[in-house]
């Protein structure tokens, strides 16, 4: 049984929403699931997991959520080489350009993106919501 981290942060619950239906489509491949905030993960906990979701929203310009999840993220950055990992988050403006450097940046640690990112303006849709059942899937 494959171990799967999903780590969000969430400031309105859009990307609570999205990691909750991550876990869900990892449980549903059989994998064992933790689900933590930015703040109760760290990057010691990383070799724990056989894969991880990152779950963020865009924030500011377009980046990562600086106070805990970025902090976060930085630390582990060096523990994701050959990691499989999957990325999802929300968004209220612009067009998915922090989720495009996101991705460069795990790719630039060797990180192993296993399906392509997930992305919604707003709340979660449907559709939002399917995608994030088949990252964790992909994961699992």
């Amino acid at each position: 049984m494959s171990k799967i981290a999903v780590v969000y942060w969430s400031g309105t619950g859009n990307t609570e929403a999205m990691a909750c239906a991550a876990a869900e489509g990892a449980k549903g491949k059989g994998a064992e699931v933790t689900l933590l905030a930015a703040s109760e993960f760290s990057a010691d906990q990383v070799g724990s997991y056989d894969a991880i979701a990152f779950g963020c929203p865009s924030m500011g310009s377009e980046q990562l959520e600086e106070s805990e999840f970025e902090p976060m993220f930085t630390a582990c950055e060096g523990s994701l080489r050959g990691k499989n990992i999957a990325l999802f988050g929300s968004y209220g403006w612009g067009d998915g350009e922090w989720m495009r450097s996101w991705e460069e940046r795990c790719s630039e640690d060797g990180a192993n993106l296993v399906c392509d990112s997930v992305i919604c303006n707003g709340a979660p849709d449907d559709e939002a919501i399917s995608a994030c059942h088949a990252l964790g899937a992909a994961l699992a």
